[in-house]
């Protein structure tokens, strides 16, 4: 692990030492910026991003985390005693610290595997209304006319095709919650 604190990071970003510090901090399994600015945890935030090309996470109780929680590319933030800045400033709110596991393994996995199964059923209710759309148009000989009103076009979407992704959203759960919470290594497969 790599502790670093506020002035150290001075020195890194005045110095232009910042590809030193990545390489440095790539070969640790975590790192802890203590006794920041505001100002230099949104730095380390979009260096990373920036750099490395990967996707950020920032988690935040107070109104010093609000920077680097939108500067990130997912901000949780916990309700703590500072106010309620950083939970208003994040895309994720949370009570206390220990809810992260499940919000990560447990919801994390739903959510990924219930936009997987939508983007499919996006895909095949697409294709198969162009393909009814094509295949039309051989039967009235290419005229341009339409086959179906506007209306039920409107109704085809807003009746028909929107059942399935409400029951997707709120019943759909291919793992239940404890197993998830067992085996934290089912949320690689879905990456």
């Amino acid at each position: 692990g790599l502790v670093i604190d506020g002035r150290t990071l001075n020195v890194i970003f005045q110095g232009g030492l910042e590809k030193t510090f990545l390489a440095l901090t790539q070969h640790c399994r975590s790192v802890l910026c203590c006794r920041c600015t505001p100002l230099q945890k949104s730095m380390v935030v979009k260096l990373v991003r920036r750099e490395l090309k990967v996707m950020t996470l920032s988690i935040g109780d107070g109104a010093n985390d609000v920077s680097m929680i939108q500067a990130s590319d997912v901000g949780i933030g916990i309700s703590g005693q500072e106010g309620m800045q950083a939970m208003m400033a994040s895309d994720f709110a949370i009570s206390r610290f220990k809810h992260l596991k499940k919000l990560l393994l447990v919801h994390g996995h739903w959510c990924y595997a219930r936009l997987a199964k939508m983007v499919i059923y996006f895909f095949y209710k697409n294709v198969s209304y162009v393909s009814l759309l094509f295949w039309y148009q051989f039967f009235c000989g290419f005229s341009g006319s339409t086959m179906i009103d506007y209306w039920q076009m409107i109704f085809f979407n807003l009746l028909f095709t929107s059942m399935p992704p409400i029951l997707f959203g709120i019943l759909d759960r291919d793992v239940s919650a404890e197993t998830l919470l067992g085996l934290p290594e089912l949320y690689k497969n879905g990456r």
